[in-house]
């Protein structure tokens, strides 16, 4: 089955739930090892997203201002 693909929200109340049971240490080895292989996975797919939505405020700058630099970017 497909795993669904969550919003970057979704992503982050998860990865706050991973976080939360880590945190508290109750979870066996095993356990804890699956949750931290999901929360990586998880930081990666926000870290994509956030990266997708600089990309696109970059290209909304740019077409508004007639800016050649890329965001954050200033000389």
């Amino acid at each position: 089955m497909a795993e669904k693909k969550l919003s970057f929200e979704q992503s982050m109340s998860r990865l706050e739930e991973i976080v939360g049971k880590l945190e508290q240490g109750a979870c066996g080895l095993d356990e804890s090892l699956k949750l931290f292989e999901e929360g990586a996975k998880l930081v990666g797919s926000c870290n994509q997203m956030l990266d997708q939505a600089e990309q696109k405020v970059d290209l909304l700058l740019n077409a508004e201002t007639g800016q050649e630099e890329p965001f954050g970017q200033e000389g």
